[in-house]
């Protein structure tokens, strides 16, 4: 999925080129929105809903005929932009937030926001020419994946009519090792050539007897104990060329690709490469 954020300040038409970006994209591929709505109650009180949420509901679930809606307690943007992918959504199109780190927008002359690939004028009229360049900025940003979004994708080849099995490996950043505590780990891809071995393994994966879908996703950046680093998920036709398919695909990934790895520990922190070749 694909993330684009749109930010200004109170009525600088932000809106407006959420609404004009959301049609352009739509015939791209399938198109999710979030927005910052501050702090007014969504779920009121006096609402079945909202009696439910406030009786100590973590979750409360509405569905219309035509709708369904959801409230969730202790959730931000990053669980936003995951349950949009998790649904298998490929763009999405984020209102505010200016102190995410998102890629952005920015309308007018919005101050203390970062990443930002492109500034317009507030209220700009959404013409087809601005539009299109603004669309050509969010196809050109990365993917971002979850392990059920990846599954979603495995489950859209055509061939997954072949398979009998789904396998998923999840790697994740360990917090203890021993006696030593890892707080964090920071990846670094050396790219273009990361992806293209990335590429190369998982194309040299698939040629394998029985295997017909392999789909790699290793992230970046800063990443906390406890949360996910890389997702590999393969179909494959019996369950006796998954299991090797999976780990090939793991060792081969630590063995061959050009991503290093920033070790955050509680006494120091290091390049776990360098360590390795020292």
């Amino acid at each position: 999925m694909k993330v684009i954020s749109v930010v200004g300040y109170k009525k600088s038409g932000k809106t407006a080129l959420v609404s004009a970006l959301v049609r352009q994209l739509s015939g791209f591929g399938t198109v999710g929105t979030v927005k910052h709505m501050g702090e007014q109650r969504l779920n009121p009180e006096e609402t079945d809903t909202g009696r439910h949420f406030d009786a100590g509901a973590d979750m409360v679930v509405g569905i219309t005929g035509t709708e369904l809606v959801s409230f969730a307690r202790d959730s931000d943007l990053e669980d936003a932009l995951d349950m949009l992918c998790d649904r298998g959504i490929d763009f999405a199109v984020v209102e505010g937030f200016k102190n995410s780190n998102l890629p952005k927008i920015a309308l007018g002359d919005v101050e203390g926001v970062s990443n930002v690939l492109i500034r317009i004028q507030e209220n700009v009229d959404p013409h087809e020419e601005l539009t299109a360049t603004l669309v050509g900025i969010a196809l050109a940003q990365p993917d971002r994946y979850t392990l059920e979004a990846l599954i979603k994708k495995a489950r859209k080849n055509p061939n997954i009519r072949k398979s009998g099995a789904i396998g998923t490996f999840t790697g994740i950043v360990r917090e203890l090792a021993g006696e030593e505590k890892t707080s964090r780990l920071e990846f670094e891809k050396y790219e273009p050539e990361a992806s293209k071995v990335l590429d190369k393994i998982r194309d040299e994966i698939k040629q394998k007897e029985g295997i017909l879908e392999v789909l790699i996703h290793h992230k970046t950046g800063i990443i906390e104990a406890g949360e996910d680093i890389v997702y590999i998920v393969i179909a494959s036709a019996h369950r006796t060329e998954l299991f090797p398919a999976l780990s090939e695909a793991i060792e081969r990934i630590k063995a061959e690709a050009p991503i290093w790895k920033k070790e955050f520990t509680e006494k120091e922190q290091f390049w776990v490469h360098d360590r390795e070749h020292s």
